[in-house]
C-alpha cells in the first residue's frame, strides 16, 4: 500500500492490482492505524471501477463518517449519478483534499 502524509489527511493507494483485496484490507487497518484520520482513497489505477466494486468500500465509509471524519475515494471510471450518498467520490486528488478542507470547516462550525 501507498501512504501519503498530507496536512489534514493520509492518502492510501493500491500498489496492487485487486481493488477486491484492497478494500478488504483497509477494513482490517484502517480502525488500528487510521480511525483519527481523514482519507483519501486512491483508486485511479482501477479506470474500469464497476459500481459492484465502489461498494465495496461503503462499509467503511461509513465508519470513517460516523467518527465524524472525512472519506473520500478518487476515480475517474465511474458512474457518478450511481455513486451511494453515502459516499464521496472525485476524479481528483486535488478535488479529494478540497472536499476534505470543506468538511473540516463544516465540523468546526458545528454541521
Amino acid at each position: 500500500m501507498k501512504i501519503t502524509e498530507k496536512d489534514t489527511y493520509t492518502i492510501l493507494g493500491d500498489e496492487r492490482d485487486d481493488v477486491l483485496d484492497f478494500a478488504m484490507y483497509l477494513e482490517k487497518i484502517v480502525p488500528l492505524h487510521y480511525d483519527k484520520k481523514n482519507l483519501v482513497i486512491d483508486l485511479l489505477k482501477y479506470e474500469n471501477l464497476t459500481l459492484d466494486q465502489l461498494v465495496q468500500f461503503i462499509k467503511l465509509s461509513n465508519y470513517q463518517r460516523g467518527g465524524k471524519l472525512s472519506y473520500v475515494i478518487v476515480n475517474t471510471g465511474i458512474d457518478y449519478d450511481l455513486v451511494p450518498d453515502e459516499m464521496v467520490v472525485v476524479p481528483t486528488l486535488e478535488e479529494a483534499g478540497d472536499i476534505i478542507a470543506m468538511e473540516e470547516i463544516e465540523r468546526d462550525l458545528g454541521f
